[in-house]
């Protein structure tokens, strides 16, 4: 029997759909978020997501509806409802208990879906084994977070917690907490990144909070030789991550 396409953008799935794009309260309600996009979609289901229902253009959708659920351009006409996974710190614990010096990234506070996303990305691409949002001030399951990451918002494990139960984690685990800030700080390159590290991110306007400065083991910072004194976070993140990987295959 083929499939009933629907045609108006009053049906009630549809603006359900429209709502969990836009309020993060009622991704958080009901446990649900949208995903966009083929090659999302197959990596969302890959990581072991459960698809809720799926919106295919032309299919089970008009055009003008899937124009008015769509998040954003250039997805191959394929949307679907995905329910939420647990980030709790004990997601985590396994995949870093079986993990000889594990390699974490820490963000404090991180409000820009942007820019986690990106940091999702470069931590997928680099192999990390776990991302901490401390105190985050944006969700997991934004549509930009997920853009933004390609699908690496399904791939790294990740936890949320506060940043005091964060700090507690990592030294429970005998994981080298290092801060990247201007002040007080060695440049990147000189510190011993190959035993368990977490690499501690702040946000672009106002940095780390103390209570992060006063846990670390070390400061980093990484040279400003220009005019402008701080980079793009997710693109100072990506610079600490690849310096832990370099010299984790110098030394292997």
């Amino acid at each position: 029997m083929e499939e009933t396409i629907i045609t108006s953008v009053q049906n009630a799935k549809i603006k359900h759909v429209v709502a969990l794009q836009q309020k993060s309260s009622l991704r958080r309600e009901e446990g649900l978020f949208v995903v966009e996009g083929q090659r999302e979609i197959e990596h969302c289901k890959a990581c072991g997501y459960e698809v809720v229902e799926e919106y295919i253009r032309d299919k089970n959708v008009s055009p003008q509806v899937y124009e008015k659920m769509a998040y954003r351009g250039s997805t191959e006409g394929h949307i679907a409802v995905v329910r939420c996974k647990e980030h709790t710190l004990s997601t985590i614990n396994y995949q870093l208990s079986t993990k000889n010096n594990p390699l974490v990234v820490v963000l404090e506070s991180v409000e820009k879906p942007g820019n986690l996303g990106a940091i999702l990305r470069s931590a997928e691409a680099a192999g990390i084994d776990a991302l901490i949002v401390c105190d985050p001030l944006t969700d997991m399951y934004n549509p930009n977070v997920i853009r933004a990451s390609i699908g690496g918002v399904f791939c790294v494990p990740t936890a949320v917690c506060s940043s005091q139960e964060c700090i507690a984690f990592l030294k429970e685990h005998g994981i080298k907490i290092l801060t990247a800030q201007l002040q007080d700080s060695y440049e990147y390159y000189d510190y011993d990144m190959t035993q368990g590290t977490a690499i501690v991110m702040g946000t672009e306007s106002t940095g780390l909070t103390n209570q992060w400065r006063e846990a670390a083991d070390a400061h980093i910072r990484i040279p400003m030789l220009g005019r402008l004194d701080s980079l793009n976070v997710s693109v100072s993140a990506a610079i600490l991550m690849y310096e832990a990987v370099r010299q984790r295959r110098v030394k292997s």
